[in-house]
């Protein structure tokens, strides 16, 4: 049965990202003192006293964007708020209420679903007393809470499992998930056919006929996998409304569902902007990943696979490490390469790199090249933990972390992977002061 699904919304900068991480239970979204950083939705499975729920978290909502990206989180927000079956109106205590407080609480009376208002960042008892001036948006009782604090957040999740159907917690066996995702029409449903050896999906040359995700259990040498087929991604601005928009949203869960996912293109069009922006989603959730490149057969006699590699490796720079396969989803070339690379990145993104390795590892890296410096300060490496596997996740500990510059935590990732591998996957480096947990 499907989760309950739950999203937060809001203006910018209330705080809506940090409500999210403290209900999943982890940094899962960036958190910035700056207005507008989470554009995109965000999707995470939470259990709460015995009942299961999908949260979403969205960008900062504007009525009336004055601006292309604004305008895409808009969108983006819309189509979060149609699919929910209840929402968290996050408002701020401090600013009191704005008159885009009250231009999105007049959108949300009329969505007819039911909306939990909280008024966050009431950290001290005067604040606590404000909260009641958010009575005038008329969505019932205003929740005082700190999402930063822990505070109140309790509260707010029984309120919101008391307006949703009861769905019990499910036990999610183990077992490795790939998402086949692309743009519409490069044969996801067929390479999906191609790796079941039956018409498990339905596939058509029209384009968009798969309108939801659709799972299949399958066992691949010896152990069972999870496919995901989804409908196709076109960039959000082409995103028509309907039923198009609701594929386009169920192919981003999917994503946030796999551990691996397929990226497919086709040959006569190896990598397009739009590819580059599903790549990109994907690297923003820390899945693992392998290129597909599909219909191969319709030009590999006049082709130069090395010239393609090339240039999807110069369109798709910003992951180097991904795998590109070449494969042909009708004639079944390349299909088990496929299985085997999504296996191979499977089992290294669940890799644990010994503490001792790790460190002497970086100490060798800080000696072939120093790290950098500023006003005279020096960035300096104190003790370096791998914390998470899946994405891989290492923790540097250092003097300063503001001494830190992009390049030099480039080289460290490269150095990463130099020593110990992680081909296809995302890894993510965090670094801390010592002594901050």
């Amino acid at each position: 049965m499907t989760k309950p699904i739950v999203t937060i919304v809001g203006r910018p900068n209330v705080g809506k990202s940090t409500l999210f991480n403290r209900l999943a239970g982890k940094r899962l979204a960036i958190i910035e003192d700056e207005p507008g950083t989470t554009r995109d939705r965000l999707y995470a499975d939470i259990a709460w006293q015995e009942s299961a729920l999908t949260l979403v978290d969205t960008g900062g909502l504007l009525l009336a964007p004055d601006s292309d990206i604004g305008q895409r989180v808009k969108e983006q927000v819309e189509v979060a708020i149609d699919e929910a079956d209840a929402i968290i109106f996050l408002v701020d205590v401090v600013d009191g209420v704005t008159y885009m407080d009250r231009d999105i609480a007049e959108m949300l009376r009329r969505c007819d679903k039911p909306v939990m208002l909280a008024a966050n960042k009431a950290d001290n008892e005067r604040r606590t007393q404000d909260a009641a001036e958010f009575y005038e948006l008329a969505l019932g009782e205003p929740l005082p809470i700190s999402a930063y604090h822990d505070i109140g957040v309790d509260e707010l999740l029984e309120r919101v499992v008391e307006r949703l159907p009861y769905i019990p917690p499910e036990e999610e066996l183990e077992m490795m998930k790939v998402a086949i995702v692309g743009r519409p029409n490069v044969g996801k449903s067929t390479l999906l056919n191609a790796i079941l050896h039956q018409e498990r999906a339905i596939v058509a040359e029209t384009p968009g006929t798969t309108r939801d995700a659709i799972d299949t259990v399958f066992e691949y040498d010896g152990e069972r996998m999870l496919l995901i087929d989804t409908a196709g991604i076109r960039r959000r601005g082409r995103i028509e409304v309907g039923i198009e928009r609701y594929g386009a949203v169920r192919a981003l869960r999917a994503i946030a569902r796999a551990d691996v996912a397929l990226l497919l293109t086709e040959a006569a069009e190896p990598v397009t902007a739009q590819d580059t922006h599903i790549a990109g989603y994907i690297q923003q959730a820390f899945k693992g990943m392998v290129l597909v490149v599909n219909k191969w057969d319709m030009v590999e006699e006049m082709a130069d696979r090395g010239q393609y590699s090339k240039e999807i490796r110069r369109r798709l720079r910003f992951m180097p490490y991904v795998p590109i396969l070449y494969v042909s989803s009708i004639l079944g070339k390349g299909i088990e390469d496929v299985l085997k690379a999504s296996r191979e990145i499977y089992v290294e993104r669940k890799q644990r790199v010994p503490t001792a390795q790790l460190n002497s590892m970086v100490h060798d890296a800080v000696a072939a090249h120093a790290p950098p410096s500023a006003a005279g300060k020096k960035l300096k490496i104190l003790y370096t933990t791998q914390a998470e596997t899946s994405p891989p996740t290492f923790v540097f500990f250092v003097n300063d972390p503001t001494l830190m510059h992009f390049s030099y935590r480039r080289y460290l990732e490269n150095r990463l992977r130099q020593s110990f591998g992680f081909s296809g996957t995302p890894l993510r480096l965090i670094f801390k002061r010592r002594g901050e947990e």
